[in-house]
């Protein structure tokens, strides 16, 4: 049985979709001001093994995860300028609409070659926020005559007062809430938690669009809202965010969402990654503590050394990121490849009754525990009972989940001095010279190489 941690309740429970078979998921996703970290991709690796999980379980999946290109400002509530406002004045570019498009689609891009070398299954639909504005200005309206808003000079608000359970997200405690704890002190806000859902007070704003309200843009929650009820209709399965999202973001979505099309819960299932740390605290762009994938690879790392390290620790618990915790990952990651290629020279076949699916199934489906689904990988590649080719089916099969790309691995490409140098060795060792095939072995380590031996011959791999 598939189980969750659920945000909403607080508990594990079974998994059952709204339609039979059939699984609709909406992930929030980058906003494309700038280059995302790892700490950002850390979170699109846990929706890759939710959606890998789901389909592993023969369910069919519906994805859509938005591209945040306007709207969002620089505090998750809303005060503080566009981010996206902010990044053409760091770029020093024009302050066109088509500057800050051309700017987004650059960061877009980079984000998705950076999902793309970390083996990130693309979802079925990447919504832009900027080609979504008539289905945000539609849903607003449903809210409105709904009688959830009031208007402020700020522009149209939400008053969270009528909504039903606004806390039962993030537990909140409305009463200790003051004036100006979520935005700056306004006087027209009739509640603390209130929040804007289509902002005209910023006529310097590039992007502008009229609506009933005035020329304008809109607040950041409402985009996620009207872009997976368009695809995934007025209620579906499952919400995934970082823990940053629960108080603010996702608390506004469920209530404008509810508020608009009268389902409760308009989400069944909230699944929530928690952070990915340094010593001396969250990984963050503002603060300039961050390292991207790109930055990765200049230090000499695989993006798929960062997706195993990731694999280690559940979603739900902190990851502590250091390089010496990188090099480990990569080592580990490293000796799996080297396995793997050994059993592809091998070939072998020993049938023999295990238990390994079973066991990879039940800790898979505990709440993607990825942890436990490695142990039972490693456990089977250990097993003297199983022959190479058993091995490999059910490593490619596990790597359905995992994603990393075990069936890609191919042999290095090694110099000719050292194949060179490994052929001569196993001439001496089928001559019984076991002093030249020693020394050549050592010759081969001293240049950077292992050497292998099977009774079907030898594998070279760099250390």
């Amino acid at each position: 049985m598939l189980k969750f941690y659920n945000t909403l309740s607080r508990k594990k429970e079974n998994f059952k979709p709204i339609k039979s078979g059939t699984v609709s998921l909406y992930g929030c996703g980058p906003t494309v001001y700038w280059y995302q970290h790892i700490g950002n991709m850390r979170r699109y690796i846990f929706e890759d093994i939710l959606r890998r999980t789901l389909l592993f379980n023969k369910f069919k999946v519906k994805h859509v995860i938005n591209i945040t290109d306007v709207g969002h400002l620089t505090s998750d509530a809303d005060e503080g300028e566009d981010k996206m406002m902010k990044a053409i004045k760091r770029e020093k570019l024009p302050p066109t609409s088509d500057s800050l498009l051309k700017l987004a689609r650059k960061y877009e891009e980079s984000f998705l070659d950076d999902a793309k070398k970390l083996n990130i299954q693309s979802p079925d639909k990447w919504a832009r926020a900027t080609e979504h504005i008539k289905e945000m200005i539609n849903l607003i309206k449903k809210i409105e005559k709904n009688g959830y808003t009031y208007k402020t000079k700020v522009g149209l608000i939400f008053d969270t007062s009528k909504a039903k359970d606004y806390t039962k997200l993030a537990k909140l405690k409305l009463e200790n809430m003051k004036a100006g704890s979520r935005v700056e002190i306004d006087p027209e806000r009739k509640n603390p938690s209130d929040f804007a859902l289509w902002i005209t007070n910023q006529p310097k704003h590039i992007m502008q669009w009229d609506s009933p309200w005035g020329k304008g843009f809109p607040g950041w929650h409402i985009e996620c809202s009207a872009m997976s009820t368009k695809y995934l209709g007025d209620q579906f399965d499952i919400h995934t965010g970082g823990e940053e999202h629960i108080p603010i973001h996702h608390t506004n979505e469920i209530a404008q969402s509810e508020a608009a099309c009268g389902k409760h819960p308009w989400v069944n299932y909230w699944l929530h990654m928690r952070w990915l740390v340094l010593k001396d605290g969250k990984m963050s762009k503002s603060e300039g503590k961050v390292f991207t994938i790109s930055e990765l690879e200049k230090k000499g790392y695989d993006p798929l050394d960062f997706r195993y390290l990731s694999l280690q620790t559940h979603y739900r618990k902190r990851l502590l990121f250091s390089l010496e915790a990188l090099d480990s990952a990569k080592n580990t990651y490293d000796r799996l490849k080297n396995i793997i290629l050994e059993l592809k020279i091998k070939k072998d076949s020993k049938k023999t009754k295990n238990n390994y699916k079973k066991e990879f199934l039940e800790g898979i489906n505990d709440d993607l525990n990825t942890s436990k689904a490695l142990s039972v990988l490693w456990g089977l590649l250990r097993d003297q009972k199983l022959g190479s080719k058993e091995k490999l089916e059910l490593a490619y099969e596990f790597d359905n989940v995992l994603g990393l790309s075990l069936k890609e691995i191919k042999e290095e490409k090694i110099a000719e001095e050292i194949k060179d140098l490994a052929e001569r060795r196993q001439l001496a060792r089928e001559t019984k010279d076991w002093e030249e095939s020693d020394k050549l072995r050592d010759e081969i380590n001293s240049r950077g190489y292992e050497i292998k031996d099977s009774k079907e011959g030898y594998l070279i791999t760099k250390k």
